[in-house]
């Protein structure tokens, strides 16, 4: 056999090692925490009555939880990089799992503003900590495809926890509490003692893996090397550079608008088909459909853009192709009509993710990627506030859900007008696009 060849074959067998030890049990972690972090939706139908919250007041607390999020972001992940991600992953899981699980004890708005945004303090540094953390695994030509498959978690999340979160709604009455309380304390506390199995499960990097030898663990760093030494001059790898570089501000505004998209749906979703006559139930079972189809979309379009090389179309045309089923969803003739444009629109813009978040290695190293991620991660991240908050203070004024999918449309269009802006950045800088692998 060509030793090119043999080589390629040897590479491939230990990255698809690497991705069986480390991707299942990273996705795990992922769609607990993004679990913790969207059952407010659910528990919405029967929680804001309760509680006396106005959809105003709600989407303010739904979307409270990214303002912890976003000051919190950068001081985490620089924290992670310091000390290791085994430790610090274990630290974020404990503490959001116990918050979440406590949230069980609001009783009215105040409580549950607080709460929502100690929740959104003690995750911060989750995701961008796990980006940063497969950097330390697989190279660039790779990256996309091993993203879209760890953030497929997100998805999956919400369509098992919907039917999921449907059914434990119904333990209305156990032991005198509600089922939304039962929601948040069932669905919480698996976070806590998944942070006691990153101790065991996850090592801080290829040296600290028993489970490879010392030649996988040398063709890993040779990879990886060889990225830094394609990277050129474009680099960034100081902290206040990366924090300043318009490219890292471009790709934060870029994930704002897609994340409004993602969460201007998802923490309203519910609510919106219930009003279309659905009980919790078979709403639990509808929204299977959008989020298996979007984790299915994230795989097939992170690959194609390994293969391609190509990291930015990607995100513009999912980006355009999600705002298109937005204004979709509110304007067509029927309910099926609409749940199929919302699947349209989710599986858009979820597609994006992989993609987009191959984009930051291409120009971040070390100190710079662990915070110029965050940053990234913290501005896209208000997004979560805004598009909650912008939907339920439209639907308030005016009674219907139109105007403020019509605005969630327009915001992720123009992430996608972003990221063309940004291609052309990137190409001036000579860090458009990766070699295949």
């Amino acid at each position: 056999m060509d030793a090119s060849v043999a080589t390629t074959a040897n590479e491939q067998r230990i990255y698809a090692k690497v991705a069986r030890r480390l991707i299942p049990f990273m996705m795990l972690l992922y769609l607990v925490s993004f679990l913790d972090r969207v059952n407010v939706g659910f528990a919405a139908l029967t929680m804001n009555t309760d509680l006396g919250l106005s959809p105003e007041i709600y989407g303010w607390g739904a979307g409270i939880f990214f303002i912890g999020y976003f000051l919190f972001e950068v001081p985490s992940n620089l924290v992670l990089e310091k000390v290791g991600a085994r430790l610090w992953i274990c630290r974020i899981m404990i503490t959001w799992g116990l918050i979440s699980a406590a949230t069980a004890l609001a009783t009215g708005p105040t409580s549950f503003f607080i709460l929502r945004f100690l929740l959104g303090a003690a995750e911060a540094g989750f995701l961008p900590g796990m980006i940063l953390y497969l950097g330390y695994w697989f190279p660039l030509a790779m990256r996309a495809r091993y993203i879209a498959l760890f953030m497929a978690a997100v998805p999956i999340a919400s369509a098992v926890g919907s039917p999921l979160s449907a059914l434990v709604m119904e333990t209305h009455g156990f032991f005198g509490l509600a089922g939304w309380q039962w929601l948040f304390i069932i669905e919480g506390l698996p976070a806590t003692l998944l942070g006691l199995a990153v101790l065991v499960l996850l090592p801080n990097g290829p040296a600290d893996a028993r489970w490879l030898d010392e030649d996988e663990r040398r063709v890993i760093a040779a990879k990886l090397s060889a990225d830094h030494a394609a990277s050129g001059s474009a680099t960034r790898h100081g902290l206040w550079p990366a924090l300043r570089d318009p490219r890292v501000l471009m790709l934060g505004l870029i994930y704002f608008g897609l994340v409004v998209g993602l969460y201007g749906i998802g923490l309203w979703l519910p609510q919106i088909i219930q009003a279309l006559g659905y009980d919790t139930r078979q709403i639990g079972f509808i929204l299977i459909l959008p989020y298996a189809v979007s984790a299915l979309a994230m795989l097939l379009w992170g690959r194609h853009s390994d293969r391609t090389g190509e990291r930015v179309v990607h995100v513009a045309a999912a980006a355009f192709l999600g705002a298109v089923g937005l204004l979709a969803s509110v304007h067509v003739s029927s309910h099926v009509l609409a749940i199929v444009a919302v699947t349209f629109a989710s599986v858009s813009i979820y597609a994006a993710l992989g993609p987009f978040w191959a984009v930051p290695p291409l120009f971040l190293r070390g100190t710079a990627a662990a915070a110029g991620i965050a940053l990234i991660n913290s501005i896209g991240n208000l997004g979560g506030f805004v598009g909650p908050y912008a939907v339920g203070f439209i639907k308030e004024s005016t009674g219907r859900f139109t105007a403020g999918f019509e605005l969630l449309a327009a915001v992720v269009c123009a992430a996608g007008l972003l990221a063309l802006v940004l291609r052309t950045m990137l190409r001036r800088r000579g860090t458009l696009s990766v070699s295949r692998s």
